[in-house]
Order: C-alpha cells, then sequence, then structure tokens
C-alpha cells in the first residue's frame, strides 16, 4: 500500500481542507476548506485498478458540489432570514457527511472505492461536516437534527439486511453511526469527539482486514479454512466491536452516551438507537457465526495475509480494550 508522490500531495491538503474548515472562523473559511478537501479526495479516489472508480468520483463531486452550492445559498439569507438559512446550511452539511435522508449516495460511491479509500470516506470527510454542524445553533436546527437521527437510524439498520457486499455493508453501518455522533453533538462536543474517535478507530480496522483479506463480498469471509481460524476471530471480534457489543472496545462510547441521553430526558431518541443497534449487531452476528461454523476449501484470492502478521496484534489490542475498562473503574473507585 505505498503510496505515490502525488497522492501524499493531495492526501496533505485534503487534511489541511479539514483542518481550515474546523479552525475557521467564518462560514466562508469553513466553505472554502471543504472545497479544498473535495477537490483533493477526487484524485485519491480515481484509480486505473478500479474500473467504478471513475463513477464514483463523479458521483462523489456532483453531490457535494450540491452540497456546496446549497451553503452558497444559505449564506445569501443569513443576514435577512437567519432561522431558514439555519436550516439550509444543516441540510447542506447532512448532505455532504451522508446522513439520512440525504443518504443515497453513500453506498453507491462506497461501492465504487477500494478499501483504503473506503477508509478516508467513513473517518476523515466526516469531519469537518460534522464539526460544523456542532457549531450550528441548535434551537433553529434541532427538527432537522430530530429527523436525521432518527431516519439515519433506522436506514443504516434497516439497509444493511439484506447486503451481502461488504463495503455497502460497512456503508449503512457507518449511516447507523451518524445517528449516534448527531445524538452526541446534541449532548456536547466532548461526547461526539469520544465517540467519533472510537468509530474511527474501529471502523479503520476493519476495513484494513478486509483489504488485507481482499475481501469485498460475505462469501470471501466465509471461504476460509481451519487453518485461518485466528483470523476469522479477529475479523468478527471486530465487527462485533463496531457493533457495539459489550464488552468490546465499540461499547464505551455507546454506554456513555446512553447514559448521558438518559440524563437529557431524550428517551425517545434513545429508543430508537437503542433498537436500531440490535438490528446492526443482527447482520454482524449473521456473517460472523455463519463463517465462524462453516468451513470451505481454500481460495486463491487470499494473496496479502502474510502482512497481517504484523497488524493483527494491533487490532486485536484496539478492540479488546473495552475487556479491560471494568478492571480500571474498579481500581479508580
Amino acid at each position: 500500500m505505498a503510496l505515490s508522490s502525488p497522492q501524499i500531495l493531495f492526501f496533505s491538503t485534503l487534511l489541511l481542507g479539514t483542518m481550515l474548515s474546523v479552525s475557521s472562523t467564518s462560514w466562508f473559511g469553513a466553505w472554502v476548506g471543504l472545497e479544498l478537501n473535495l477537490l483533493s479526495f477526487i484524485p485519491i479516489i480515481s484509480s486505473k485498478n478500479n474500473q467504478y472508480s471513475s463513477e464514483a468520483a463523479l458521483k462523489y463531486f456532483l453531490i457535494q458540489a450540491l452540497g456546496s452550492s446549497v451553503i452558497i445559498l444559505s449564506a445569501s439569507f443569513m443576514l435577512t432570514a437567519t432561522g431558514p438559512a439555519s436550516l439550509l446550511l444543516a441540510t447542506s452539511l447532512l448532505l455532504k457527511s451522508g446522513a439520512a435522508p440525504f443518504h443515497f449516495w453513500f453506498p453507491s460511491v462506497m461501492e465504487g472505492l477500494q478499501w483504503p479509500q473506503a477508509i478516508l470516506l467513513m473517518t476523515i470527510q466526516k469531519i469537518a461536516p460534522m464539526s460544523l454542524l456542532s457549531y450550528l445553533t441548535l434551537n433553529h436546527v434541532f427538527p432537522v437534527f430530530w429527523a436525521a437521527i432518527m431516519l439515519s437510524a433506522l436506514v443504516g439498520a434497516v439497509g444493511g439486511l439484506n447486503q451481502t457486499l461488504l463495503r455497502k455493508i460497512m456503508a449503512y453501518s457507518s449511516i447507523n453511526h451518524m445517528a449516534w455522533m448527531m445524538s452526541a453533538i446534541l449532548i456536547s462536543e466532548t461526547s461526539w469527539l469520544v465517540y467519533f474517535t472510537i468509530y474511527c478507530i474501529i471502523s479503520s480496522s476493519i476495513a484494513l482486514l478486509f483489504f488485507y483479506q481482499e475481501a469485498f463480498h460475505v462469501s470471501h469471509l466465509l471461504n476460509h479454512t481451519n487453518h485461518s481460524s485466528p483470523l476469522k476471530l479477529l475479523t468478527f471480534m471486530s465487527l462485533l466491536s463496531l457493533g457495539g457489543l459489550p464488552p468490546f472496545t465499540g461499547f464505551i462510547p455507546k454506554w456513555i452516551l446512553i447514559q448521558e441521553l438518559i440524563s437529557s430526558g431524550l428517551f425517545l431518541i434513545l429508543a430508537i438507537l437503542l433498537m436500531s443497534a440490535l438490528i446492526t449487531l443482527f447482520y454482524y452476528l449473521r456473517i460472523s457465526l455463519t463463517a465462524m461454523t462453516i468451513s470451505t476449501p481454500k481460495t486463491k484470492w487470499n494473496s496479502k495475509s502474510k502482512g497481517l502478521s504484523y497488524l493483527a496484534p494491533s487490532i486485536l489490542s484496539l478492540n479488546v480494550l473495552g475487556l479491560l475498562v471494568p478492571s480500571i473503574l474498579m481500581l479508580a473507585v
């Protein structure tokens, strides 16, 4: 996975655009950062090795350009009508981040990407829009937030049920986690940062495992022999951690957020989030139990597994860190 000089350049400008959006003191500076981020990501996802990358790049460009045009439109209303301008701004940022009901582009773009580019789309590309969402005055955009949280939870949960393509499963999982992250924004920026950081670590570890196994379909995960059962166990422990199953690491931010939502009295949002989390856990468990109980002849596509000898211990330590948290809390008490 060696990076060429142009890729390093575009990745640097992508990070620069994200930092500019997050740290800007004006909406114009934030818009400039979003545009720099967009123009840097397009060359990164365009790949000669993937025939669908050009289609994904075009879809991504059109959607992000639409979101940027809505931001400019909202700026024209900002001086005269603050409420409608804030609603338009929130809508454009939700479109850019891929939250429901503006999620229609996210799974199809994910389907055309390689795993390293998919990691960027699921993690770094969400930083700027979600940070800008947290800067909005919640009094004006609370109805939009409320609707986006409930729809993202339901779409992310139900949409992944009938999927067999791993990139689409990860896309719908990301949409579901967007609901949790937007709920965290309603509580505090600290809650959002904790949830987003742990989500990025876990989803990146799963995507790296899929990348080194060259797995793009559920059947690829099932086609392991008994010789690779530790690898299967590592993959599905990571999936269950992403689903928030106790006592893995992915449960920690959900545990914190559940307590905060109860303290804030947001019981309806919490009920929908918990219901959607159970549905996502269902399709993670369906993949995991099937793969752990079925052994099929070894296939030839698994050519990068040797690189996992260095990657596996770190991913294992990240995803089972949650097992140690009760012990640490007991010692602290």
